[in-house]
């Protein structure tokens, strides 16, 4: 699971590297080395701390006066170390360039009319609550409200350790049934709702923009942001011409600020762009024609007539709906990482 031997070798001749003259002569490969170093030295430090805390529960295990307290405390510290081991078990299925970073979500309203905008708002929820449970920070960057109920998009900025890598898995069409609140005879309706999952690119040099490429518009802000919505052109709308691909942002108070996260945006969607066509190739190769555009629906929740949560792909499924519309979404993105390794 965790090759301690290789790493420190690893983090010895990274360190090497980043101290011969001229390191920083090239700023792109100087920066992933430094990022690499930086993960691996956390991901050692948190395994040093792993194998003193086995190391304390087998002394406290060989106590001979081990009293029914210390027992408790041995059982719970146990189931501790245990989930531990897990959450390190599923980080060797991330591996991705990007995985260990931080993510952008866009989610967007699909067929369904009023009904499709409230279940994305609840969708977005969903993702905001499962970011909360694993101690992640989330932004709002942009938002266009439903005319008469919840949401047409919405993009989330989410920071956090392997943000992206649980995230991706994620992207697709997912599938709501149940009784409408917005029909007057409560009828059954179906709606649906996209889900794109970017990596964030710090790096400018990673992902160069060239200005004449680039389309860039203003527009007022449609979103809550006090005295200056809807009265100053702040918001910024960002097209990259050679490949159609476009962003926005009005999370900021000013159209510079605005200017400046939307760039990041579009370089997140050109670094998936390029993920999503070299997992495309690899699949031509193997001969699976199955189109892996986000647009291939991945997970039904059924509200009415019965309870049921299922995932497309792996089978995994709940009927504790309640518990995954609060953000309980952990068993569902195990499986998906399980299940994207082998295809």
């Amino acid at each position: 699971m965790f090759d301690s031997g290789k790493k420190a070798v690893r983090i010895k001749d990274l360190r090497a590297e980043s101290e011969q003259p001229g390191f920083w002569n090239d700023p792109k490969t100087a920066g992933q080395s430094m990022r690499e170093l930086e993960a691996l030295q956390n991901e050692q430090i948190s395994f040093q701390n792993l194998e003193k805390r086995v190391f304390d529960l087998e002394g406290l295990a060989d106590l001979e006066d081990l009293q029914p307290e210390d027992a408790i405390e041995l059982e719970k510290e146990y189931a501790e170390i245990e989930k531990t081991f897990g959450e390190w078990e599923l980080k060797t299925l991330l591996g991705g360039e990007y995985d260990a970073g931080n993510a952008l979500l866009t989610v967007r309203s699909g067929a369904g009319g009023v009904d499709a905008q409230d279940w994305a708002e609840m969708l977005l929820r969903i993702y905001v609550n499962y970011a909360e449970k694993q101690e992640w920070k989330t932004r709002l960057l942009d938002e266009s409200r439903g005319t008469e109920a919840g949401i047409k998009s919405a993009t989330i900025e989410i920071v956090g350790s392997y943000a992206y890598g649980y995230l991706h898995g994620e992207a697709g069409i997912h599938r709501l049934v149940r009784l409408s609140p917005f029909n007057a005879n409560s009828l059954r309706q179906t709606s649906f709702a996209s889900i794109e999952v970017m990596p964030i690119i710090d790096d400018k040099e990673m992902i160069p923009l060239k200005p004449d490429e680039l389309r860039i518009d203003t527009y007022r802000s449609s979103g809550a942001g006090g005295q200056n919505v809807n009265k100053t052109e702040s918001a910024v709308r960002v097209t990259h011409i050679p490949t159609g691909l476009v962003v926005a942002c009005q999370s900021e108070r000013s159209q510079l600020q605005n200017k400046e996260e939307a760039m990041k945006m579009l370089r997140s969607k050109m670094a998936q762009k390029h993920i999503e066509e070299q997992a495309e190739a690899k699949r031509k190769l193997r001969g699976d024609f199955k189109s892996a555009a986000w647009g291939n629906q991945i997970r039904s929740y059924v509200i009415h007539p019965y309870t049921l949560v299922k995932d497309h792909r792996t089978g995994t499924e709940t009927s504790d709906t309640g518990k995954v519309l609060g953000g309980d979404l952990q068993t569902f993105i195990e499986s998906e990482l399980r299940y994207l390794q082998s295809h």
